[in-house]
């Protein structure tokens, strides 16, 4: 009799395990969560191009006559050097480019000693802190241009507003500027100061007359 109700019981309870079982299967899976609403996609205006300052074609009178301190406390003009193709180079004691590029340089103002070109360093650093800085650069690199320090106005006019340094100007006994260039190419260097320096020179003397017969 027991063994009959035990067998009764196990029956049972294997039906309500199956039933229980069957009815998991059957459920519906929950739906999924609906799709995350996307923000509009931004809209993007074309970049505007950058307008560039113009180049600087003539020396302005208030720079060309413009007082600068030189390195040693006296003051110059660029237009103390009247009749002669003055080359202005602008530079920095922290500048790595500049470091590379006044050793070529001094090679060209020794080449071209005596042939009415003037040779101008003007430092972008202040002379109250960076003095001692600029003199030990100079004996350094036995840098024998005519150093001065930039003013602001100075410098903000023949970089034409554009910072990089060093830059180069080639400017024409009558202010024309002939060359202008930025930063420093171990291709170029000196031998681009050279050839523009050759070019103005020959565009400045006179052609010879020929002789009436």
């Amino acid at each position: 009799m027991r063994k009959t109700i035990l067998l009764i019981l196990l029956v049972a309870m294997f039906a309500a395990g199956a039933a229980a079982q069957s009815g998991r299967r059957g459920m519906k899976p929950p739906p999924p969560p609906p799709p995350e609403k996307l923000s509009e996609p931004p809209i993007v205006l074309p970049e505007r191009t950058a307008v560039l300052p113009f180049e600087l074609t003539v020396l302005p009178e208030s720079v060309f006559k413009r007082q600068l301190k030189a390195l040693d406390n006296g003051t110059f003009s660029l237009a103390d050097f009247s009749g002669k193709i003055v080359v202005v180079n602008l530079w920095a004691t922290w500048c790595g480019p500049c470091r590379r590029e006044v050793p070529e340089y001094e090679k060209v103002r020794k080449a071209f000693a005596g042939r009415g070109v003037e040779f101008v360093g003007l430092t972008t650093e202040d002379p109250r802190t960076s003095y001692n800085r600029v003199k030990q650069f100079a004996r350094d690199f036995n840098f024998g241009f005519r150093l001065g320090w930039a003013d602001r106005e100075t410098a903000v006019t023949l970089m034409k507003g554009r910072s990089a340094i060093p830059q180069t100007l080639v400017i024409a006994p009558d202010g024309r500027i002939i060359a202008h260039w930025r930063g420093y190419s171990p291709r170029q260097g000196g031998s681009q100061l050279r050839a523009t320096l050759e070019g103005a020179l020959a565009e400045a003397s006179p052609a010879p007359q020929k002789l009436a017969r």
